[in-house]
């Protein structure tokens, strides 16, 4: 479980093929307090660690993953930096809103566009996500817990503010890059609830 705050930008430094993929996240997270089959959030993705090193840790991801997510060779390459999330502990503050980590499609940025400090970013959803996202409502956007401005069928709109864009990776994103989906766990429920007494 997570929060969608996030705590560090990793950077990926070795990607390897062994079956499942493996990575290796540069980070800034004091790795002796990070156990060995932890949770963490990598751009989103809910991952568990296998290997820690003095300022890195290791995860595997599995073929589904790669498929549901924008972790890919196309995407994910050696250098590139990853928006990082810990997972929630009892008695943390729940700052953004609840996240599980599993990503649920990818999103495609589509326009961004200065308004005054903040950047407006216009996503395109895929069609079976987009009744879920909902204006005022929120979305988790590579692992960033973001509020929803307005939504125009599978497109919608969210503002980033200049701290958003310099404690994430969100002020080195460019039209077309592919994004992490997942939709608020509320709208799921919701959603399914209506189906079931459809």
């Amino acid at each position: 479980m997570f929060t969608g705050i996030i705590t560090d930008i990793g950077e990926i430094r070795t990607l390897e093929q062994r079956g499942d993929l493996r990575a290796r996240i540069g980070t800034r997270y004091d790795t002796d307090g990070i156990d060995i089959g932890a949770s963490i959030a990598c751009d989103g993705v809910c991952l568990t660690v296998i290997e820690t090193g003095d300022d890195w840790f290791d995860i595997e991801i599995s073929a589904e993953t790669v498929s549901a997510s924008n972790v890919s060779a196309v995407s994910w390459a050696v250098g590139r930096r990853i928006n990082l999330e810990r997972a929630l502990k009892v008695g943390d503050e729940l700052g953004g809103h609840i996240v599980s980590g599993h990503v649920d499609g990818v999103a495609e940025l589509i326009e961004l566009r200065d308004e005054g400090d903040s950047t407006r970013a216009t996503f395109r959803a895929p069609d079976a996500l987009a009744k879920f996202i909902a204006p005022k409502g929120s979305v988790t956007l590579n692992g960033t817990s973001l509020t929803v401005n307005d939504v125009n069928g599978a497109e919608f709109g969210v503002n980033m503010i200049p701290h958003t864009k310099t404690a994430t990776t969100w002020g080195q994103a460019k039209v077309g890059d592919l994004i992490n989906l997942e939709i608020d766990t509320l709208a799921r429920y919701v959603a399914r609830l209506q189906d079931w007494q459809g």
